[in-house]
């Protein structure tokens, strides 16, 4: 499987599917949730009221995945999946982990061929950024084959992109 880091918006990219870092209500949020949300259009919302109103009515579960329609995004499809809170007391990374593994069969399952990630729990969680590189690089890398060719790493800004590609250097 192909790996890349970009610098570039999750919501412009033109591949099967776009994960959202959601939070558990599924309803929305900020960061690239938020993002994925506004730009994708009011059926994203309609679908993950859908989801609630069926088997995630208390909400997802942290590390679970589940998809959407994309919307209006250029993408196929989204899935949605919760990052967990980064803790300096507990070890949450094997629920980061989760998240990716999670989200790599849901588009597995799809059929997805080229699947972008942002980088999942760094923003409001406040997951140190070489910690979530290490912990998502090295789970997608470790990912079952199937017709998942390529994931991106959509990432904003200096510390992620740094984080992530000294990271993805030291796979190669």
């Amino acid at each position: 499987m192909r790996i890349r880091i970009l610098d570039a918006d999750i919501t412009t990219l033109e591949v099967d599917v776009v994960v959202n870092a959601a939070n558990s209500s599924l309803l929305g949020g900020g960061g690239v949730d938020g993002a994925i949300h506004r730009k994708g259009g009011p059926e994203i919302l309609a679908a993950c009221r859908e989801l609630r109103a069926g088997h995630y009515g208390k909400g997802l579960k942290t590390g679970q995945a589940v998809a959407t329609t994309a919307g209006n995004l250029p993408a196929k499809w989204v899935v949605h999946t919760v990052g967990p809170v980064w803790s300096a007391t507990e070890d949450r990374s094997g629920l980061l982990a989760d998240c990716h593994r999670n989200a790599l069969r849901v588009a597995r399952d799809l059929g997805a061929r080229v699947v972008a990630f942002p980088a999942i729990s760094t923003g409001i969680y406040r997951w140190p950024f070489e910690s979530a590189a290490e912990i998502a690089l090295t789970t997608v890398a470790a990912a079952e084959p199937g017709p998942v060719e390529e994931v991106v790493f959509a990432l904003r800004g200096e510390a992620a992109m740094k984080a992530f590609r000294a990271r993805h250097n030291s796979l190669a």
